[in-house]
């Protein structure tokens, strides 16, 4: 599985602040994809950490960090 449709996600609020006069989150949001591009970089280059797990597994495993705060 692919994280690389947060950069279109971006990509998208950044066309929609810019053309609504949000300048300051149109910048921040061209920092933001920066970010992102290059975090999903490394990630790509990693050995994934839940090698032998089907993407729903992995899905699963992260959103129950994200509830409980469990993020190593």
């Amino acid at each position: 599985m692919t994280n690389d449709w947060i950069i279109d996600v971006l990509t998208d609020l950044r066309k929609f602040s810019a053309s609504n006069s949000l300048d300051l989150l149109a910048d921040r949001l061209d920092d933001t994809i920066q970010v992102a591009a290059r975090e999903i970089d490394i990630a790509q280059s990693l050995p994934l950490a839940g090698a032998g797990m089907s993407d729903v597994e992995q899905d699963r495993r992260h959103a129950g960090r994200a509830l409980t705060g469990n993020n190593p």
